[in-house]
Parts: structure tokens; sequence; C-alpha cells
């Protein structure tokens, strides 16, 4: 993967982690509005994690990068997006598969792992980009939950 900047989120913790990571999968958007995208098509996304906490784990871990990597592409790389039903709903708009709600969707299973650890990091940012020309940051709001 090429070496990108990301835009940048202030916060006070004392450390910050970014993970990039890539899967490939296909999605369909339900919606009129979505034009030639309510067809199956398929992308290669890759992503950006930040994660930041001020404590690490006993392994002197704020995360360990192979558990970030695990959680997302084991779940989406490969995929029909819109076929993962627990993340994705063609009944509810707020949950078509979009680069918005996928976005969203990556950082609420990191917050999830996360909450289950020791040392407990937040999830600040994901940046999602779908195509070349085009991608999506998500950055949950504080106190915020979206399942």
């Amino acid at each position: 993967m090429m070496q990108q900047i990301y835009p940048t989120i202030p916060h006070t913790y004392a450390y910050e982690l970014n993970k990039d990571l890539q899967f490939a999968a296909a999605h369909y958007v339900p919606a009129e509005e979505a034009g030639r995208c309510r067809k199956l098509h398929g992308h290669t996304y890759f992503a950006n994690i930040t994660v930041a906490g001020d404590t690490l784990d006993s392994a002197g871990f704020l995360v360990n990068f192979s558990v970030l990597k695990r959680l997302i592409h084991e779940r989406f790389d490969h995929s029909v997006l819109n076929d993962d039903r627990e993340s994705f709903d063609d009944e509810r708009p707020d949950r078509f598969p979009t680069t918005e709600v996928v976005a969203r969707t990556i950082c609420d299973i990191v917050q999830r792992y996360l909450d289950g650890t020791e040392n407990r990091p937040r999830c600040l940012q994901v940046y999602l980009r779908e195509t070349p020309t085009s991608y999506c940051v998500y950055r949950p709001k504080a106190g915020e939950a979206h399942d």
C-alpha cells in the first residue's frame, strides 16, 4: 500500500495509532438516488483506522495492529457487503452499504472490540477510500453509539 497522508483529528491522548488496510468487496445501494450504484459492483477499499488512548496494555500495545486487520479484513474481504445483515440492511436507508455507512460500521466494530480491552482506547476516525477519487472520513461524536 502506498503511504498516504490522512486528515488528522485533534485530541489530548498520549498515544495515537493508525492502521492501513485494504479489502475487496462488492455492494449495491438499493435507492433510486444511487443511479448506476444500484447494480452490484465491486471496489478495492483502502481504509485507515485511527485509535488513541493514554494507557498501553500488558504487552505494551495501544491495540495490536494484527487485531485491527483481522476484525475488518476477515469480515469484509471478498464479500458482498449487503449480505452482512448484522451491519447492513436493504430495508433501512441509514444501513445501506454506502461508503459513509461502511466507514461508520468499521468504527463501530473496532470500538466494540476496544471496549473489551484492559486499556479501553478509542477509535477516533475511519478514513475509507472507495475509488481513487472518492473517500469518506467518519469520526464518532463523543459518547455516541451506532449499533
